[in-house]
């Protein structure tokens, strides 16, 4: 007899392909703190999340592919977190809230982070991923530094110009610290907020 029901059974496959996919993606993420990119294996990733090599290969086709995903994941957390600083009216607000958040995402996703960036300049896809967050990011910073009363424009002494040096110094920054401790964020965290309000003006 013909399904009945052939939305709902399309629904639940989907519904379970959603949760291998995010099995694969927390597995991985997961290697990259115990073995690193380099060495965890396809094999590695199937193992954790509870399937065979085929069933991962029917998600993603290479390691390359699940971890391109992983960052892609990551950031859009990254992004849905920090969209409200373009939006806060008081720059010393958005300011720390801004800070406060890029701590959170490098203490749950620092791994993923670092490894986005280490992997930008060799895989295409990954390089694409960070440069539109990076860019999503300048945005955000040139609209507080703007309200702050930086004026508009891309001389050095202008908003987008300035909000372009500050993202980039505040990834660097907490990329290397990320590699230390916890504490080592939060000092990462007050130097890069000290900086951004002194270029403020606040």
């Amino acid at each position: 007899m013909p399904d009945q029901h052939p939305a709902r059974g399309r629904r639940s496959a989907e519904r379970k392909g959603d949760l291998r996919e995010r099995a694969i993606l927390d597995t991985c993420e997961a290697l990259l703190a115990h073995k690193g990119y380099n060495a965890m294996t396809v094999g590695d990733i199937a193992q954790g999340a509870g399937i065979t090599r085929g069933a991962l290969y029917f998600y993603f086709g290479s390691k390359q592919e699940v971890v391109v995903a992983l960052v892609a994941r990551t950031v859009e957390h990254l992004w849905e977190r920090s969209r409200t600083t373009a939006q806060t009216d008081e720059p010393r607000q958005a300011i720390a809230e801004a800070m406060q958040r890029t701590v959170e995402l490098w203490n749950e996703h620092g791994l993923v982070m670092r490894t986005a960036i280490d992997l930008s300049l060799t895989v295409p896809e990954i390089g694409e991923l960070w440069s539109h967050t990076a860019d999503l990011f300048i945005t955000a910073i040139t609209a507080v530094l703007e309200r702050a009363g930086i004026q508009a424009g891309t001389e050095p002494e202008q908003a987008s110009a300035m909000a372009r040096a500050l993202c980039w110094m505040i990834e660097r920054t907490f990329y290397h610290a990320s590699q230390e401790s916890r504490g080592t964020l939060q000092g990462a965290s007050a130097t890069c907020e000290h900086i951004w309000l002194t270029s403020a003006g606040l």
